[in-house]
C-alpha cells in the first residue's frame, strides 16, 4: 500500500479554487492540485433542493499531509461545508510515489 491519498474537494468559483490550489502548494500540503471545471452538484442544503455548478478539486498528497492540507483548504473555503473525501491510493506506480513524496519532503 502507498501513503499517497487524493482527496476530492468542490468549490464555487475558479478563483476560490485556484486560490486554495496555490496555497497548498505553496505550504507544500500538496505535490498537485488539478482543477476539473464544469461539475454540476445536485444536493438539499437547508430543506432545498439546490443546482449549483462547482469546481472539483483533486489534491494530491500524502497521508502524512492530509491535516496540513484540511487546515489550508479550511481556511481559504468559502462553502460553510466544504466537501473533504479522502481516498487511500491502494496501488501507485513507483516513479509516481517518489515523485509526490519528493515534492512533500516525505523521507
Amino acid at each position: 500500500m502507498s501513503n499517497v491519498c487524493i482527496v476530492f474537494c468542490t468549490t464555487d468559483t475558479r478563483d476560490n479554487a485556484e486560490t486554495i490550489a496555490d496555497a497548498l502548494i505553496a505550504a507544500r500540503a500538496a505535490a498537485c492540485v488539478q482543477i476539473v471545471p464544469g461539475i454540476t452538484a445536485v444536493y438539499r442544503w437547508q430543506d432545498q433542493v439546490v443546482k449549483d455548478e462547482e469546481f472539483q478539486l483533486v489534491i494530491k498528497t500524502t497521508q502524512q499531509h492530509v491535516d496540513a492540507a484540511k487546515r489550508v483548504v479550511d481556511a481559504l473555503h468559502n462553502y460553510d461545508v466544504p466537501q473533504w473525501v479522502v481516498v487511500d491510493a491502494q496501488h501507485v506506480s513507483a516513479a509516481y510515489g517518489n515523485w509526490v513524496n519528493q515534492e512533500l519532503n516525505v523521507e
